[in-house]
């Protein structure tokens, strides 16, 4: 191997560690050892995370809750910081005629004070802040605060749209997105928020599909999110149709952005909808609660080729073909609905999609509704990675919350481990046992002596792939106030291969 190729890997090696996004993959040359050097897990060296404006009514009322689990390896270095994003760009919502213009003055911004600050892993802390004017949040670890780095946003809103509980797992940047579930429909205010953590600005485009196909929009081109700013982008303004389900794409063409949409109901409160994980042949959507009133599943195929699929559900007993829904059939391009109805009848459950033939890659997520009548809410359960090595969920309170976690495969066993709480308590671990193709709710662990709010921190020992969702309840007025977050892999660490001399020089 000559110096060229090692250098080469040394770079890589460098650039895995600092992102957690980086792989290195070569054909074999005759006369190489390949098996000699494996790759190793290290755990990576800097993270950035991204929390949208949490509301726009006086109403609201918003936690924040920051963690980061102990990870081997990481020495005792590094920190990890929440600050608000630029006011100057992020106090008026982009739409089709503002657009987010940037007018380069926002990078030249003094950088706001750190509103959330831990002081060490495997500890919460947590922030609040009260009414409409809460700021979108940029928040950048490194050292050993960066493997598994996690922050919750709960906001309870008391009254008007969008009322009852709202929550989200605040997001990594990237370059593209999915989110099946959205709307334009007469009832629906949904908002695209658009977060840039970077130095430079970003560009991105806002792609609608439908039923029929995607929809004319001509402003939802070119978008620009300027430095370390945040961008709603109303979804009505974007195109004159209504549509009660839609799918929204994201694809920024320069720099990179954190995304999330918010969906606000007039009658069934709202919810943050994440997005779908990558599209797959396969997906699993899990933590249906029991006691869902109404579940819709939408679904959407990036391609041109028609998806055929399986539809059960992973029960405490085993899979279940919903009734009347056994396959479903997505048209390429278009987004297409299925009520399912009380899917669950008063158990717990996860939906799981299969290609009935060939495989054709899907985005999917679950809108589901509890209570009736006048007080309903509603949340959202996008398609989601497995939990992996390690998945953690922030902001547990040791009541109104429920672990769900389902092995649609072969059975699974995992750790899970409840966190010292924000203001006082003791880490508790207890083990759990996934039966294959069931899905289990799980009362979650709370640390001894608790005071303040914990994390929850799911880890696979054994078995198949686990899938997890953790949910989040509420009583307003006695409407059944609900939050849903999955629990996908928190890639804290990275593969990165050895090489055969030490090259130091190019870590920085």
């Amino acid at each position: 191997m000559n110096r060229t190729t090692l250098s080469l890997i040394a770079g890589t090696t460098a650039l895995a560690a600092v992102t957690g996004f980086a792989a290195l993959s070569a054909p074999d040359a005759p006369g190489t050892d390949t098996a000699a050097k494996a790759a190793a897990q290290l755990p990576v060296e800097r993270t950035s995370l991204l929390c949208p404006a949490p509301s726009t009514s006086d109403l609201a009322e918003t936690s924040y809750t920051s963690f980061t689990p102990v990870t081997k390896g990481t020495g005792s270095g590094g920190k990890a910081e929440l600050r608000e994003a630029d006011k100057e760009s992020a106090d008026a919502p982009a739409d089709g005629e503002g657009k987010g213009k940037d007018d380069g003055k926002s990078g030249e911004n003094k950088p706001a004070k750190p509103v959330l600050t831990p002081k060490e892993p495997g500890k919460p802390v947590t922030g609040d802040s009260s009414g409409g004017d809460a700021p979108a949040l940029v928040g950048t670890a490194d050292g050993r605060f960066a493997p598994g780095w996690t922050v919750q946003e709960t906001t309870e809103v008391a009254a008007g749209t969008g009322r009852g509980l709202q929550g989200l797992n605040c997001t990594a940047p990237d370059t593209d997105f999915w989110f099946p579930g959205a709307s334009t429909d007469a009832d629906r205010t949904d908002y695209v928020h658009l977060t840039n953590p970077d130095d430079s600005a970003a560009v991105a485009d806002i792609e609608l599909y439908g039923k029929d196909g995607a929809l004319k929009s001509a402003v939802g081109e070119g978008i620009t999110v300027p430095p370390h700013s945040s961008e709603p982008v109303l979804l009505s303004t974007l195109t004159t149709e209504r549509q009660t389900n839609l799918t929204v794409h994201v694809n920024v063409r320069s720099g990179r952005v954190g995304a999330a949409v918010q969906a606000l109901d007039d009658k069934l409160g709202g919810d943050w909808l994440a997005a779908s994980t990558d599209p797959s042949g396969s997906l699993v959507l899990p933590g249906i609660p029991k006691d869902a009133t109404s579940v819709r599943l939408v679904a959407f195929t990036p391609g041109d080729a028609d998806a055929d699929l399986k539809v059960r559900l992973a029960s405490p007993s085993g899979p279940i073909t919903p009734a009347g829904h056994e396959t479903v059939h997505v048209k390429g391009g278009m987004t297409t609905a299925v009520d399912l109805g009380d899917v669950t009848r008063g158990e717990a459950g996860s939906l799981v999609l299969t290609p009935t033939d060939r495989s054709v890659p899907v985005v999917a997520a679950l809108r589901v509704v509890r209570g009736k009548g006048d007080k309903q809410e509603t949340a959202f359960i996008p398609a989601t990675r497995p939990v992996g090595t390690r998945a953690t969920s922030a902001d547990n309170s040791g009541k109104g919350g429920t672990l769900s976690l389902t092995a649609p495969g072969a059975a699974a066993t995992v750790k899970v481990t409840a966190s010292a709480g924000s203001e006082g308590g003791t880490p508790v671990s207890k083990t759990y046992t996934i039966k294959a193709g069931t899905t289990q709710d799980i009362e979650p662990p709370a640390p001894g002596g608790l005071k303040g709010t914990y994390a929850l921190t799911v880890e696979t020992v054994s078995g198949g792939p686990v899938y997890g969702a953790r949910t989040l309840t509420a009583s307003e007025d006695g409407v059944p106030a609900f939050t849903v977050q999955t629990l996908p892999d928190d890639r804290g660490t990275v593969s990165v291969p050895e090489a055969d001399e030490d090259l130091s020089v190019l870590q920085r």
